[in-house]
């Protein structure tokens, strides 16, 4: 091909040195396969630019950790081992609620009040997974579009892939990379309200809930469980004319919470009213925090609640390892289709497949 003139190149034009092949032209083409070679980083490159605040970096390094693939799995945690004596500086905390609380307005305005205010604030937001499809939206940093926007602000959408508690299986590692960069208060907004939340309680040190006004129907289709849980309940959208009704609200979780085991020892639950729009009462929802942590240290029930929480996700890792250990085997995966079929079919009991199964896995 004819060297072009330069200056009269438009879109459409095919650079010298570039062959393309039209479907059903010439010798059809086949494509060759190769092993790929094994990724390779810069790993002090990123241990230095992780502890300088990059978000750059410490996006990538999430990335390695949520990674399914087995040479970004190590890099993530051998990069997780080597910043882990730069963690536990934080605040974590825990905010659920049910869907139409407000979630991410709050924890907008709640982010960038603290933002404002000097510290760092990363935000762990995990959108649900379709079971479908498995796919997520995640567009948090959409619905957070001005702390998102904020130099202080770190925002992480993840998605939940099926997880119990709203949260991503990763999320705990996902916490310790951004105390390694630097964030004082990392933010945790589950999905939503559910019988798992206990295992967002075991993740966080503060764990918050978001309530509606309405409190008749609100109430009743609360958890006594998840009430009992929260270090406080905040009453969102106390603005306009809904105020009046919201501190009625608050007025009956105060009532009821007064009834309820406390989540933290010698810890009274408050409940707080709260307009994320108007930006009112967030300042008092820190101060609950800050005394939260103050009373805990004295207590000394802060760092062991943490240590009671990292053995927790040792036994919870045993248990993901096991289960993926046990259908790893293409042996186990087709007695596991036969059992499966005689269940249908109504052949077998499920007790006896299980036992079943288990007996020719111990076989093996």
């Amino acid at each position: 091909m004819a060297e072009t003139d330069k200056t009269n190149q438009s879109a459409m034009h095919v650079m010298s040195g570039i062959k393309s092949q039209h479907d059903g032209m010439g010798k059809a083409s086949v494509k060759k396969f190769s092993k790929k070679n094994a990724l390779v980083i810069d790993q002090e490159e990123y241990l230095r630019e992780i502890q300088k605040g990059s978000r750059l970096h410490l996006a990538k390094a999430i990335t390695f950790i949520e990674s399914t693939v087995s040479d970004q799995q190590a890099i993530g945690q051998q990069l997780l081992k080597s910043l882990l004596r730069h963690t536990g500086n934080s605040i974590r905390i825990g905010i659920t609620g049910v869907p139409g609380a407000g979630k991410s307005t709050f924890i907008e305005a709640f982010g960038k009040m603290l933002c404002d205010q000097g510290y760092k604030v990363a935000v762990l937001a995990i959108d649900p997974s379709s079971s479908l499809t498995g796919g997520s939206i995640l567009g948090d940093k959409t619905r957070m579009e001005e702390l998102a926007k904020h130099p202080n602000a770190f925002i992480r959408p993840s998605p939940s892939a099926g997880t119990l508690g709203g949260v991503h299986k990763k999320s705990r590692e996902t916490m310790l990379l951004c105390e390694a960069a630097g964030y004082d208060i990392i933010l945790v907004e589950t999905v939503g309200v559910g019988q798992s939340e206990t295992f967002v309680r075991g993740m966080v040190d503060f764990f918050l809930l978001l309530a509606l006004t309405g409190a008749g129907d609100e109430l009743q289709g609360m958890k006594k469980g998840i009430m009992e849980l929260a270090d406080a309940i905040v009453v969102n959208k106390a603005d306009g004319a809904n105020e009046k009704l919201a501190k009625k609200t608050v007025a009956e979780y105060k009532q009821i919470l007064h009834f309820l085991a406390p989540s933290s020892p010698n810890w009274n639950t408050p409940a707080l009213a709260v307009s994320s729009l108007y930006k009112s009462g967030l300042d008092s929802v820190w101060e609950t925090i800050q005394t939260f942590k103050k009373e805990m240290i004295e207590q000394n029930a802060w760092q062991n609640r943490r240590k009671e929480q990292t053995v927790d996700w040792f036994k919870s890792m045993i248990v993901d390892r096991l289960y993926r250990d046990f259908f790893s085997s293409v042996e186990k995966k087709e007695t596991m289709a036969q059992l499966e079929s005689l269940v249908r079919d109504e052949k077998v009991t499920v007790s006896q497949a299980v036992e079943e199964l288990f007996s020719s896995n111990s076989k093996q």
